[in-house]
């Protein structure tokens, strides 16, 4: 495991890299991945425009802020995706946003086609679900923790859907939309602080 980790870290991009990325990709008209079609460039074209927007519309609270800047552990979040994922659009601008506000996390994306044995470590339920986030001890190379693909009330509401409908439709994907809309990302924030608090807790019973 820590090999592939390690392989990936190396292909990793930046944030900014990859929001670079996909902008190239929006004026080619393209998308990132093996199966390229118009359908997925299109999404490309949609997310870039979700992710300019969250970019600069995230708001954190002061207590989400605190909590950041007290996380001490040195960690990197390695984030799979892909340009075309309308999750991957909501999640990632609000991962980036709170990874800003720690000196000790190293925030880095890697492609999912360009990264398979990466995400076969990563599965969400058998499937190859993204975004999904890896939380990585720097000093030891340890998966600390995992978080994805989806918030856990988005994760919830879908989980919902399909056990009473059998799978998703159309319908609901743009109904999930709106809920990603209204949200704001704050069920991110929450899920993530979550995490870290559990994530210092056992830190400081170690120690």
């Amino acid at each position: 495991m820590k090999s592939i980790i390690k392989e990936s870290l190396e292909r990793s991009m930046s944030y900014e890299a990859y929001r670079a990325l996909v902008k190239q990709l929006v004026d080619e008209h393209s998308n990132t991945g093996v199966n390229k079609s118009e359908e997925l460039a299109d999404y490309t074209k949609l997310n870039d425009r979700r992710m300019k927007r969250w970019d600069k519309t995230v708001r954190i609270t002061q207590e989400a802020k605190h909590s950041m800047t007290e996380f001490q552990q040195k960690v990197t979040w390695l984030v799979i995706t892909e340009s075309w994922c309308g999750d991957a659009a909501h999640v990632l601008p609000v991962l980036n946003k709170l990874a800003s506000l720690s000196e000790n996390i190293d925030f880095k994306v890697v492609i999912r086609d360009e990264n398979l044995q990466l995400m076969d470590l990563f599965l969400t339920k058998g499937s190859a679900s993204i975004p999904k986030l890896i939380v990585i001890d720097n000093l030891t190379g340890e998966v600390l923790d995992t978080y994805g693909p989806r918030p856990s009330e988005a994760a919830n509401y879908v989980k919902r859907f399909i056990a009473k409908n059998g799978k998703l439709t159309p319908a609901f994907k743009a109904d999930l939309q709106h809920w990603y809309n209204d949200n704001k990302g704050q069920n991110v924030i929450e899920d993530v602080i979550q995490m870290l608090s559990k994530l210092q807790t056992t830190v400081f019973q170690q120690t």
